[in-house]
């Protein structure tokens, strides 16, 4: 089969991959569409420490089950249309046996440690398959990760009916923090630099728009998102926050990155700082989600490469170009 490859940091390819097998308690997934997310300019560039090389990339993605091995649960047979958890937990380290496998000491997942999906073919666990209703492409399937990431992080920081909402960030993770938090009543302002994506922010419900939190004058928020995982940002929207107000860190910053957070306001006026971290027991209620047409996806799927291009999705999500940058590895969607 044909796969886009990482051979080590800074060095990518499409070439040729033996096609995988299914384990016995899994499949066989030929992908019909694949996100790019900023983890994998992370693994192309080195610095993402779980992953090994050489590494087909990809943990975003959906497509036809087409192998079946013998002892898989679920019922799951080949033509099934599924959308696939990447999760890999052990299942009994501590942080499993807790219920906080996102955590996990021996944490995995497909496309960041083990071969994914910017292939012909990809293997998966069944009990990680979702099925997928008709009505639902698999361009629109393959957000279904990067939602149930947005949905564990909406449960990690609350959010209440009526509050004020900042949102740092106007990219696909931003856009679907904003759609679920105004599901659930919150008045959302995004800030971000890029004007056609406050516009569609805009589009989608958020009751304000800047490109600059200082462009805020002096407002004070309820809660407080960061979806770009960079530290000014970070810094801007602990700073716009009421006292007795919440923050969730939701983008991923470098290893290496810090901010500066006063601990007196903290302490004095209680304010939250929570973290979210991938997946979470949110990857079926991303998918109900999705079904229900709760979350609009069309507008934010802006690019549909072939595989043979993927060094080209790499650098389009790079320069920041559009929103979701999708692979089609096998030309259907």
């Amino acid at each position: 089969m044909r796969a886009a490859i990482i051979e080590r940091p800074g060095t990518v390819t499409v070439g040729d991959r033996p096609d995988p097998a299914p384990a016995d308690d899994g499949v066989v997934v030929r992908v019909g569409a694949c996100g790019v997310c900023g983890t994998d300019l992370h693994i192309a560039d080195g610095e993402f420490p779980p992953s090994p090389y050489p590494l087909v990339p990809g943990h975003e993605f959906a497509g036809e089950v087409v192998a079946v091995g013998a002892r898989a649960p679920g019922g799951l047979r080949a033509g099934d249309r599924v959308a696939v958890d990447p999760s890999l937990f052990c299942g009994h380290c501590t942080y499993c046996r807790a219920g906080r496998g996102n955590l996990c000491a021996n944490w995995g997942a497909i496309g960041d440690t083990v071969d994914g999906a910017f292939a012909e073919y990809v293997a998966a666990p069944a009990v990680n398959c979702h099925r997928l209703p008709d009505h639902v492409g698999y361009r629109a399937a393959a957000v279904i990760e990067p939602l149930s990431c947005a949905v564990h992080g909406v449960r990690r920081i609350g959010v209440h009916a009526a509050e004020r909402f900042l949102l740092m960030g106007a990219g696909t993770m931003g856009l679907l923090l904003q759609q679920l938090l105004q599901n659930n009543g919150a008045e959302v302002t995004v800030v971000d630099r890029n004007t056609e994506r406050l516009e569609l922010a805009a589009a989608m419900g958020a009751a304000a728009t800047a490109a600059d939190a200082a462009d805020l004058d002096d407002e004070r928020f309820d809660a407080a998102a960061d979806a770009t995982g960079a530290p000014a940002a970070i810094e801007a929207a602990f700073g716009a926050l009421r006292r007795g107000g919440r923050l969730l860190v939701f983008g991923v910053a470098p290893d290496d990155a810090r901010v500066a957070l006063s601990p007196f306001r903290i302490y004095n006026d209680e304010i939250t700082v929570v973290g979210s971290m991938a997946v979470l027991n949110s990857y079926g209620a991303a998918v109900d989600l999705l079904a229900a047409d709760r979350v609009r996806t069309e507008e934010l799927l802006t690019h549909a490469l072939p595989l043979a291009d993927f060094p080209g999705a790499l650098e389009a999500m790079r320069a920041g170009s559009g929103v979701k940058v999708q692979v089609l590895p096998t030309g259907t969607a």
